[in-house]
């Protein structure tokens, strides 16, 4: 346990944004297989205890305010930035972490979810003969296999799948993923194979049949980032601050105080992903940028658009891209996009870009599945913070490498590369930062490192989490394959359901496996918004934006009791919690589905089909329907629904927000259905239900389906 004895003598210090490795990155534990760990002994360093749990975040605020100075402060908690902070605590250097929103709260989480050296560089590796390109390629591989060992728990393998349509392209594609195999060496993760179409079909049901030659599988690893960057933040950084001409620190401010501090350190890093040229300007207005963002957008939909245990790759989309298709969480992800934008903390993800991804979708899966635009269940957008080559024409064509750079004051910026290598863009940072401010430490320490839950956990571990519990078991393969062997620090907390089973853990939303305990826990670690617990304590705003919605009001709840939040903070976080499901998650766009102007494009027989249907819930001939009138029409076949329900079931269809769905909204919903824009309505099931069991007299599901956006 040399790693733990390490961190309590360095005792590091991020307070809303301070990176101490106990929250930081949470890892427990060295691997002892790049030579012996060396004690660190700086007690001297620590103004704060810290035993082996979460310190608060007042305590983290405080070691911000009262240490004299830092040896490292970084700017900026998505994945490079913490691990940078890990990388310098580990060497024994004085560390601090300062994030304005949550960690992980931008691109880090709004990645294609793989671990991946990248078949499309090293094919324009080998292309262009760019050599640059095969490094990167070879050290992502690297890296993979290095969190695959670090956080089993939370990353695996995934068979990918590379379908062939043409008879020449097999050989292509078959030489340049054997190549793909032959650099990553030994950490291959297993040999790429060759597949018959009949196989290929088997494998993948929902592949499209027509023309297709076979297939190849080849194996990249898939994560849940959510775990790897969960702590506290909200420090802003306001300016740099400056000592005989060089950067000594920043002033900076709790958001959610308001209260502005001081920070002093040898050496600032600035790794702020999409916002570095913002940053670099406030050390120097004159320095030209180095970066080009580029937008990435993602769409998740159900899980039985894909196999379980198998991914698609399109290699060659319409316009040159690539596109992932990719079991998830048991649902399906789908992209991404890359497209030159603007850079803001709320990229929006765009209906041009969602019906991209579709259109792609479509050109694969078989003519029987319908790829219908209702069934996005969620959509985002991610800005990559490309580094720009003043030559290139567009982001596509511009490498993930990273770069390092120093300016005249001393500011360490590291900018570019990818997910997969944040540990390798971190090293070669701290190594920069060394030599460049002349600072004390050995070499890196975070090759083996692992995450924390990865000491103990094993594939059954789950099977005591049922058994010493009560737990479901789908909510305990989640806990344990979310938290690792702490799952059953989550597994006390649970709160006892009073049902025969399971014996523990409410959950949020009944086809979600996250449990209340999660929130309660996810406060412990530093969650202060309702928006980090739907996005990034669960995955909730990625999986399903209007099962997120639904469990809003009881997170909010139990947030506001561990928080002593009054009723109109409450108010204030559900309403904020709303507006990002709205722009960033994709809810707009499923607004923009149907509204009072949408077209109804329904042949007469359909017309006058639904006008009966509706007609049997309006009896008076008002023109709409009320509660009302749904609840006289269950009651008249023994179903009984609860008003606030029904409230819902009706809101989801009055575009007017008038209390009452008309005769034209009702048509206009129908239509949208009929053209796959809209799907899973529970009026619309409800309503048909209910004709058919006015006569057979049979109970009407109300459960929200399946279908999404």
């Amino acid at each position: 346990m040399a790693f733990q004895k390490a961190v309590k003598g360095t005792a590091l210090i991020g307070g809303g944004a301070i990176a101490t490795v106990f929250g930081l990155s949470q890892f427990s534990q060295y691997r002892n297989k790049h030579g012996p760990f060396v004690h660190v002994q700086a007690a001297e360093a620590v103004t704060v205890p810290i035993k082996n749990h979460f310190p608060t975040r007042e305590q983290q605020i405080l070691a911000l305010q009262t240490t004299g100075e830092f040896d490292v402060l970084v700017i900026g908690g998505g994945a490079t930035g913490c691990g940078c902070a890990l990388d310098a605590v580990t060497r024994g250097l004085k560390t601090a972490l300062l994030e304005r929103d949550d960690f992980s709260s931008g691109t880090s989480s709004r990645s294609t979810k793989l671990i991946h050296g990248g078949v499309r560089y090293l094919q324009k590796a080998i292309m262009k003969l760019d050599f640059e390109q095969y490094k990167m390629v070879k050290e992502a591989l690297e890296e993979r296999a290095n969190l695959l060992e670090i956080a089993p728990h939370l990353s695996a393998p995934l068979p990918i799948m590379l379908p062939v349509y043409k008879w020449w392209q097999l050989p292509y594609y078959w030489f340049g993923i054997k190549l793909y195999d032959l650099v990553a060496g030994s950490q291959c993760l297993k040999s790429s194979y060759v597949l018959s179409k009949s196989r290929a079909l088997e494998l993948f049901p929902m592949l499209r049949k027509d023309e297709l030659v076979g297939a190849i599988v080849y194996y990249d690893a898939q994560q849940n980032e959510k775990k790897k960057l969960s702590i506290c933040a909200g420090i802003y950084m306001c300016r740099f601050l400056f000592g005989s001409g060089r950067v000594c620190g920043v002033r900076c401010r709790d958001v959610l105080s308001g209260q502005e501090f001081d920070v002093k350190a040898k050496c600032v890093i600035n790794a702020t992903g999409p916002f570095t040229d913002s940053v670099r300007k406030m050390d120097d207005q004159e320095v030209p940028n180095i970066c080009q963002p580029s937008a990435g957008v993602h769409i998740v939909m159900p899980g039985y658009y894909s196999p379980d245990n198998m991914g698609l790759l399109d290699p060659a989309t319409s316009d040159g891209r690539v596109i992932f298709f990719l079991p998830w969480e048991k649902m399906t992800i789908a992209g991404t996009t890359d497209s030159p934008t603007d850079v803001t903390s709320h990229p929006i993800p765009t209906e041009e870009d969602i019906n991209f991804i579709l259109n792609e979708v479509r050109n694969y899966l078989s003519v029987d599945v319908e790829v219908r635009r209702g069934d996005v269940l969620a959509a985002w957008s991610g800005i990559r913070p490309l580094v720009t080559d003043p030559n290139s024409k567009d982001t596509q064509s511009i490498s993930r490498n990273h770069v390092v750079t120093i300016s005249d004051s001393g500011l360490v910026t590291i900018a570019g590369g990818k997910w997969t290598t944040y540990r390798a863009m971190a090293q070669d940072t701290i190594d920069a930062a060394i030599q460049a401010h002349d600072l004390k430490a050995g070499s890196s320490k975070t090759i083996g490192l692992q995450l924390q839950g990865a000491e103990d956990w094993s594939p059954t571990l789950y099977i005591r989490l049922v058994q010493d519990y009560g737990l479901e078991s789908e909510v305990a393969q989640h806990l344990a394959s979310t938290y690792g062997d702490k799952a059953f620090e989550v597994a006390k907390i649970a709160q006892v359901t009073g049902k025969r089973w399971p014996i523990v853990g409410k959950r949020l939303v009944s086809e979600f496996p996250y449990i209340e305990a999660e929130v309660v826990y996810g406060v412990k670690e530093y969650a202060r918004t309702a928006v980090d617990m739907i996005s990034r304590r669960t995955r909730l705003a990625f999986l399903n934006v209007q099962a997120a919605e639904e469990a809003l009001p009881r997170i909010v709840d139990i947030m506001g009791k561990e928080l002593n939040w009054s009723e109109q903070k409450k108010k204030e976080e559900l309403e904020a919690a709303k507006k990002f499901l709205y722009y960033e998650m994709g809810y707009k766009v499923k607004s923009d589905q149907l509204t009072d102007s949408s077209e109804i494009s329904l042949m007469p027989s359909d017309i006058e089909r639904y006008k009966k249907r509706f007609h049997m819930f309006d009896k008076d001939k008002k023109g709409f329907i009320t509660i009302l009138d749904v609840q006289r029409v269950l009651e008249s076949i023994s179903v009984q629904i609860a008003e606030n329900t029904l409230h819902d079931i009706l809101n989801e269809v009055d575009l007017n927000k008038n209390g009452q769905v008309e005769l034209n909204e009702f048509l206009q919903l129908m239509s949208a259905i009929q053209k796959g824009h809209v799907s899973g309505s529970r009026l619309a099931v409800l309503m048909k239900t209910a004709e058919e069991n006015l006569r057979q007299r049979v109970v009407i599901p109300v459960d929200r389906s399946g279908g999404g956006l």
